[in-house]
């Protein structure tokens, strides 16, 4: 039976992480908190970026973009952001139209679905 600390060991030495990132894995599982290790990257990385005057941004689309269409998409959430923007993309083929950019907190849907959810919503506020 591998104790917790050797398959820690054999984790980071695969992934080839440095000696400061390894001791810092170990004291979480030390001190019990490892589970929170997904919320500390992601709040790591939140801080890194936002030094670093840049965003990220996860783009579903139903259909592969082009580098063209990439470019122009990218040029435009520049000027909104007004950030260097760190581009995921994502394919999701039940988008029937549209795009859906989520930057941070913030999302941007032009998709057929996302627009006749805000038509519902206007027509039920009457």
């Amino acid at each position: 039976m591998m104790r917790r600390t050797d398959v820690i060991k054999q984790l980071t030495g695969t992934l080839k992480l440095s000696d400061y990132i390894v001791k810092f894995i170990m004291h979480l599982s030390k001190v019990g908190v490892i589970i929170a290790l997904p919320n500390i990257i992601r709040m790591a990385t939140s801080l890194y970026l936002e030094k670093k005057k840049k965003a990220k941004a996860v783009v579903m689309t139903p259909l592969p973009v082009t580098r063209e269409q990439e470019n122009k998409l990218r040029v435009s959430l520049k000027n909104i952001t007004a950030r260097e923007l760190d581009i995921e993309y994502t394919i999701d083929p039940s988008f029937s139209a549209g795009i859906l950019v989520r930057i941070g907190s913030t999302m941007y849907d032009t998709s057929i679905k996302g627009q006749l959810r805000l038509l519902k919503d206007e027509l039920i506020k009457g």
